[in-house]
């Protein structure tokens, strides 16, 4: 595989990241009007004549936004011709784009006609699905060269169908999270991990609510990724790529949890901030590889079951003959 290429994908997938992590900076330094309501220029001008705070953080982010996605659609188009035989690589290559694109034309309308938080939160869950997508193209142009070999695990069906479940779960806990965000919740409650205005902690209105909501849901997200890393762990344990991939999703999702709540005891300290939101990107960008494993574990499976018929009806045919003789 081309070096170039190789190099190609992980700049992409660095790129990617700050996309995710200029969003969320957008979003908590509140920089989102900083240009106006233009797009893509600030204040209708390519360099405007007042430079504030806010107007250099919500400009470098489109900026980055715009050389990265002229990176994902050459990785896209030069994958799509490299290793386009590989069945997972098209749809990928495609979608890597159109999330990205997706999401540039959202941010775009915010600013020019102004969205509602619960529209503005789909945001980074877009972004995050291009950014798994460009991850996973990595990883494919990386697998060619037998840098590491899924390619023949066979994994159970009810743990691909948790796979699956997680993967979307995991959509609902980063979307409640940026609604957090963007409804100005983040503060609602001070205290952690519950509510401490009423005697029993549980949320009085709204913003309250928001909040617990968020960290309920990623509570349980927690819980989940620890249940399965347990059977993992007592199943899969010889199966070096699925139980050290999750040993990762575990380390990622306890970062998570103990991050959101350094976020509320330093009062959105904006580095731990950030660092919260790399820790999820990473987190989902996991639980994509494994849907990538499961995929492919469907097909090994009915490809063992058909070789293990195909050696029966041969073992049978044999006996017969042997009888017959």
């Amino acid at each position: 595989m081309s070096r170039s290429l190789k190099w190609l994908s992980v700049l992409t997938t660095i790129g990617m990241l700050f996309v995710l992590i200029g969003g969320a900076l957008v979003t908590k330094t509140e920089s989102g009007a900083g240009c106006g309501d233009s797009w893509p220029l600030c204040h209708g001008q390519l360099i405007p004549d007042e430079i504030t705070f806010e107007l250099v953080i919500e400009l470098s982010h489109r900026v980055v936004s715009g050389v990265v996605g002229i990176l994902v659609l050459a990785l896209s188009i030069w994958a799509w011709k490299a290793i386009g035989h590989i069945r997972e690589t098209k749809f990928l290559a495609f979608i890597s784009f159109f999330f990205l694109l997706l999401q540039g034309l959202i941010g775009a309308a915010a600013v020019m006609w102004g969205q509602s938080d619960i529209v503005l939160a789909l945001h980074f869950g877009i972004s995050l699905i291009s950014f798994a997508s460009v991850l996973l193209l990595t990883l494919l142009i990386f697998e060619v060269d037998k840098k590491f070999d899924a390619d023949s695990l066979v994994i159970d069906k009810q743990l691909r169908m948790q796979f699956y479940a997680i993967t979307i779960y995991s959509l609902v806990v980063v979307y409640t999270g940026a609604l957090v965000r963007h409804v100005g919740a983040s503060l609602a409650c001070p205290d952690w991990p519950v509510c401490t205005y009423n005697n029993i902690g549980l949320p009085t209105q709204m913003h309250e609510w928001v909040q617990m909501g968020h960290r309920t849901l990623a509570g349980i997200l927690f819980i989940w990724v620890l249940m399965l890393a347990i059977r993992i762990g007592k199943h899969y344990k010889h199966e070096k790529v699925l139980y050290h991939g999750w040993m990762i999703a575990l380390v990622l999702i306890s970062l998570q949890v103990i991050s959101g709540a350094v976020i509320v005891f330093s009062e959105l300290n904006l580095f731990i901030s950030l660092v919260h939101a790399l820790f999820i990107s990473c987190l989902f960008g996991v639980f994509s590889y494994f849907i990538l494993l499961s995929s492919r574990s469907k097909k090994n499976e009915l490809a063992l079951i058909a070789e293990t018929q195909k050696t029966n009806e041969e073992s049978i045919g044999s006996s017969r003959s042997i009888t017959v003789q």
